[in-house]
């Protein structure tokens, strides 16, 4: 009786895997490789303390007011500027700050999508925004990857072949979850083809700081002339994810309605750590701090892929990021991942199974893995558990 009282939206609505398997990061018994944790030896925790008294003992109640629902203006100048550093020029007004890069995604499908409207999405694709879309009913139209990401003849397929198509939501840096970074080839072709079929593109853009290699790729946003890239990023993966400061930058006809939008959300996100977060930037060196949280990341990533290599069956393939948090496992075709899942939780070790991450489902022999979050110790761990498993299963 109950269920009938509530919207079909909240009916249909599944729980994440992805936030069911983040409980289980609370247990010391489990080797979780399923969420997507920052390392936390990695947040400034000394230099906000410093900051809180600071930013209290100057501004005072202002700090525990309302605020506008754009967000902190000098937190905006901050983003401006670290955009231009990227090729992106941005006026201050083109920035909205939202409860990090994920609000910026409930409101895109709340600017974008009617039911029935077409999403296009790399094939996979992340799986918080197939759960931010998915209350709006769109469906979705998958483009084929490989490892230079999304491929644009599959793209200009599908494009001709259906209509009320609303926009293509890409991660075009170490690709949650595959780990994939498009490259510029395909970054200037992209915006060809948006511009030729008139194409709004969404760039969700978390993980690109955390490059590797040194060779940072521009944004797809820098390459945008006609303001149809809407650009999300956020300081989750750079500073820390509990404050929840992220924004959407895009032109000013769009970003209005994002603006509309969040008034009727949560008003403002929260004031006092959009001014932390601009204080530690202008009091701190980011990118100083940036550079040693790389290299955290990559000797994780490093000792992740030593240890495939050394415990997994030759039979398993995997990708090598360059930058990011996961990469991404494709087992024997005959094989489930999730079956995997469900015998590996007992042996203590969790992840996610890859076909959370395909729209239409499918691709159960696939799995993502998280790299960023565990020590060394336990990284060698979990992957030795893992390809014992992988090594009972595939002798059957």
């Amino acid at each position: 009786m109950l269920n009938d009282t509530f919207a079909r939206r909240v009916r249909t609505l599944k729980s994440s895997e992805v936030r069911e398997l983040l409980k289980l990061t609370d247990s010391q018994d489990i080797i979780s490789f399923g969420g997507g944790l920052p390392a936390e030896e990695t947040f400034p925790v000394e230099e906000m303390k410093i900051l809180c008294h600071e930013v209290l003992s100057e501004n005072g109640a202002k700090t525990m007011q309302y605020g506008v629902s754009e967000g902190y203006n000098e937190l905006h100048k901050i983003i401006a500027e670290l955009m231009g550093e990227k090729g992106i020029s941005v006026e201050v007004d083109d920035i909205l700050i939202t409860s990090g890069s994920q609000q910026g995604l409930d409101l895109t499908a709340k600017v974008f999508l009617d039911e029935g409207d077409i999403v296009l999405c790399e094939s996979p694709t992340y799986l918080s925004a197939i759960n931010a879309f998915n209350p709006f009913y769109p469906r979705y139209v998958e483009i084929e990857m490989d490892e230079e990401g999304l491929i644009i003849e599959d793209l200009k397929k599908k494009l001709d072949e259906n209509k009320n198509i609303k926009f293509l939501y890409t991660v075009p840096d170490y690709q949650n979850p595959t780990g994939r970074r498009m490259s510029m080839e395909r970054r200037r072709a992209l915006i060809d083809v948006a511009n030729m079929y008139d194409l709004i593109i969404i760039e969700d853009n978390p993980y690109s700081e955390l490059c590797f290699d040194g060779n940072n790729y521009p944004p797809l946003k820098s390459f945008d002339t006609e303001g149809r890239v809407v650009y999300l990023s956020t300081f989750s993966k750079t500073v820390c994810p509990g404050f929840r400061v992220g924004w959407v930058s895009a032109s000013k006809e769009i970003l209005k309605k994002y603006i509309l939008l969040k008034q009727g959300t949560d008003l403002h996100t929260n004031f006092f750590t959009q001014m932390l977060i601009a204080r530690y930037i202008e009091k701190y060196d980011i990118k100083a701090h940036i550079k040693d949280n790389i290299l955290i990341y990559k000797k994780r990533k490093d000792t992740m892929l030593d240890s495939i290599k050394k415990y997994f069956p030759d039979e398993i393939s995997y990708t090598n990021p360059q930058g990011g948090m996961f990469l991404w496992v494709t087992l024997p075709q005959r094989m489930s991942s999730r079956e995997l899942l469900i015998k590996s939780m007992k042996r203590g070790v969790a992840f996610v199974q890859g076909s959370a991450f395909y729209p239409g489902g499918g691709h159960e022999n696939t799995m993502r893995l998280n790299f960023s979050g565990l020590s060394e110790d336990k990284i060698i761990k979990g992957v030795k558990i893992l390809g014992e498993l992988l090594t009972e299963e595939l002798k059957k």
